[in-house]
């Protein structure tokens, strides 16, 4: 829970910025003071639910150079995590809040004479957009992205779900299922700490090892063989398939509560997964850590939807329609050549074959379509969870049971019966712009969108969250 934000600025000073600052090792009554309270002024910080050691305020402050320090349970203390220095009021903590320029760089100005443009063939009407503006507008959301951390994104309460790997797996997808998560964070309880995830991607290679001819997991093994014994396994594996003969690491991917937003999404782009870990310690040595929330990245472009809600001109690139801009995988054009075929099925394609495509094609949904390419559902990896419904996984051949019959094993007894569900499918035109197309995929459990022709629902391209942030961050 936020205390109430505190209003530091004088009057007359203009555009105030939020900031949040955050006491992140324990006391019992925590204080915030700095240059922008005049030192007399202690604003009071609350303890964060479900992290009590925690204490959060957020506060207006206006552009410029500011110094502030912590006065916890009577003592003043800096955070030594954060830029600090020695001045009049002791060590204090820093930081340069810098206002967004309402006026673009004469470097970049529209003005300037002699600018480049890029353009891209994808429409019949296309806007140019130059180089400046698609500059300017990554420079600004590096900034932003730069300058806010991870603590940004903690919600004021919420749960997390965490498994012990000694847990056996059929009844941690069962957890996953009744949830209504696609995946989890392991505890390893011998070592005290967090040591990897458990997704729906593991459900799926056990169900193709499970179908596979001389596989050595049987269904009487699933009840007893633990998340540990399977990851062992899996990494066994791949150090097997090493084609190179090097070593391969599994490594847990996670971050901390003081990593910058960029950090963080670089590393959901750079290690190919949907969510990170949030986990703070107050050790040095990382021991007893603290979950404290699984990010994403639509957490992070909800961030900055609702940082630049009121000043979009400042980001041009957002105008523009995003089938006019390098994002996202189209249909190939006829007699295009090199065009890489959009990953789709027809329902009656086995849900062996939409296995595969999870596996061999490192997608994460699957437009499920008509003869004419028209959208009728989408196949997800979350959607595997569902089999862990009445056991399922347990009746079923993955080779024999098409998508259409998956589906509807999914679906509660009082949901309308057929393929196509509208809150499953979330589509956009190419002709909308970037910024309509980030509004959406901000919420939660939105991952991509299936642009699709006006009508007839025709794919013709999809644009996932990842796909956005390479394309924002260049």
């Amino acid at each position: 829970m936020f205390a109430p934000v505190a209003d530091t600025a004088s009057e007359g000073t203009g555009v105030l910025i939020p900031r949040r600052f955050v006491w992140p090792y324990g006391g019992t009554r925590v204080f915030l003071s700095g240059s922008f309270t005049r030192w007399s002024d202690h604003i009071p910080m609350s303890p964060m639910e479900g992290c009590p050691t925690v204490f959060q305020v957020v506060c207006n402050l206006i552009p410029g150079y500011h110094q502030f320090k912590f006065n916890v349970d009577g003592e003043w203390r800096h955070d030594e995590q954060q830029p600090f220095v020695s001045g009049t009021y002791g060590v204090v903590n820093t930081m340069y809040l810098v206002r967004e320029p309402d006026i673009l760089p004469s470097i970049l100005s529209p003005e300037t004479p002699g600018r480049s443009h890029m353009e891209v063939d994808n429409m019949e009407a296309n806007p140019r957009m130059p180089v400046s503006d698609l500059e300017v507008s990554r420079h600004r959301l590096s900034v932003f992205l730069s300058s806010h951390t991870a603590y940004d994104l903690l919600p004021e309460s919420g749960k997390i779900i965490a498994l012990d790997i000694n847990l056996p797996v059929k009844q941690a997808f069962h957890v996953l299922y009744e949830q209504g998560v696609s995946m989890a964070p392991l505890w390893d309880f011998c070592r005290c700490q967090f040591v990897g995830v458990l997704s729906a991607m593991d459900f799926i290679l056990i169900l193709k090892e499970l179908g596979s001819h001389g596989s050595n997991l049987t269904q009487e093994q699933l009840e007893t063989h633990t998340i540990a014994a399977w990851k062992e396994g899996k990494l066994q594996q791949c150090r097997t398939l090493d084609s190179n003969g090097g070593s391969y690491h599994s490594r847990f991917v996670h971050a901390g509560p003081h990593e910058c937003l960029k950090d963080v999404a670089l590393k959901v782009l750079q290690n190919k997964v949907s969510t990170i870990p949030i986990i703070h310690s107050s050790s040095e040595d990382g021991s007893f850590p603290q979950l404290l929330h699984l990010a994403s990245l639509s957490g992070i472009l909800k961030s900055i939807c609702r940082h630049f809600k009121h000043s979009l001109s400042s980001l041009p690139i957002l105008q523009l329609p995003v089938g006019s801009i390098p994002l996202g995988t189209w249909m190939p054009k006829v007699g295009e050549p090199n065009g890489r075929p959009l990953a789709m099925l027809r329902p009656s394609a086995s849900l062996g074959a939409a296995l595969s495509m999870f596996v061999q094609a490192g997608v994460s949904s699957i437009p499920i379509v008509d003869d004419n390419d028209s959208l009728l559902d989408m196949y997800s990896r979350s959607d595997i969870t569902a089999l862990a419904k009445d056991k399922a996984y347990a009746r079923i051949s993955v080779d024999e049971i098409s998508i259409h019959q998956a589906l509807l094993l999914g679906q509660d007894a009082n949901s309308p019966y057929g393929l196509y569900h509208g809150h499953r499918c979330h589509m956009c035109l190419r002709s909308d712009s970037l910024h309509k197309v980030m509004e959406r995929l901000a919420n939660p459990g939105v991952r991509r969108l299936v642009v699709v022709e006006a009508g007839s629902k025709r794919v013709e391209g999809i644009i996932s969250l990842s796909d956005v942030f390479r394309f924002l961050l260049g």
